[in-house]
Parts: structure tokens; sequence; C-alpha cells
């Protein structure tokens, strides 16, 4: 898909604005079958450092795991955004048009004693009522390992 096929499509999603303050997402990962392997919940902080929207991101997974990730992304330009955290191998590169976002990134994924590099391609549409959907495919060799769905909300809405 290209996010430039998202231009002028309503609410329009703004990263920055939509994350400031709490949100709260909820998630499952589902292997390459579909079978939903995980869920869980994530509870997220964002504030502005400077040009930087910083994200903190709480995750609680349904089988007892606590994990969390810290983002810090900037706006580059009208439509294009960087981003950092400590499992993301370089940069993360999101372009947003309209009410989409599409990020793009390699994960360092921990799993057992080992780490896997993962390929995501992952697509947020904001919708009327605030809710924002998440989809990621993950990829590693161009094979599909699996997707990530998640749905966030702002607490009140």
């Amino acid at each position: 898909m290209n996010p430039e096929r998202y231009a002028g499509t309503t609410p329009e999603f703004v990263l920055e604005d939509y994350f400031l303050g709490e949100t709260r997402a909820w998630g499952i990962f589902q292997g390459r079958n579909g079978e939903v392997k995980r869920q869980f919940t994530v509870d997220i902080r964002g504030e502005m450092q400077g040009d930087e929207l910083v994200l903190t991101e709480d995750f609680h997974w349904r089988d007892g795991e606590e994990s969390q990730c810290i983002w810090r992304i900037r706006r580059l330009d009208a439509h294009r955004y960087e981003g950092r955290a400590d499992d993301v191998v370089g940069t993360a590169e999101g372009i947003a048009y309209g009410q989409a976002l599409n990020w793009r990134y390699t994960l360092a994924l921990a799993v057992e004693d080992k780490t896997y590099h993962v390929h995501f391609d992952d697509w947020m549409l904001l919708h009327e009522d605030g809710v924002l959907v998440n989809r990621a495919t993950m990829r590693k060799f161009g094979i599909r390992l699996g997707e990530v769905t998640l749905f966030f909300q702002k607490p009140g809405d």
C-alpha cells in the first residue's frame, strides 16, 4: 500500500497530538496461520521533549510477562517521521497522509535465548471516534511470520 493514497482522508492523524498524555491499547499477535499466539494491553505515556515525542509503552502480556519500550519520535517534515527505540535496529521511518501512518523498521526480537532481526510494516488508521487501529506484518527474509493488531483509545473517549 502507498501512504499517499490516504491524502485528504479524515480525521487527520497527527502522531504527536494523538499520543500526548495517556493512551491505552489492546492487542494480539497472530502466527502465520492466523492462530492467536499472545494477547496484551499497553499503557502509553507521551510527552514532548524538545522536538521529540517520547512514548513510554508498558506492555502487560496475558501470560504475566511485563515489558517496556521507549520510543523517541521526530517529525522531519509535513509527512515524514523518524523513530528510535532500544530494540529497533537503526531508525524507524514513518510516512503520514490523512488518517494513516505507515511505519517501517527492523526490530531486534528476543525469543528465549536468541535475538532475531524482524522487519515490520506497520499501518495505523485513525477513526472518527478517536479509536486508532494498528496492523503490523512481521517478516524475516521476506517470509511472513505473523501479524500484530492493536486498538488504541484515549481515556474517557
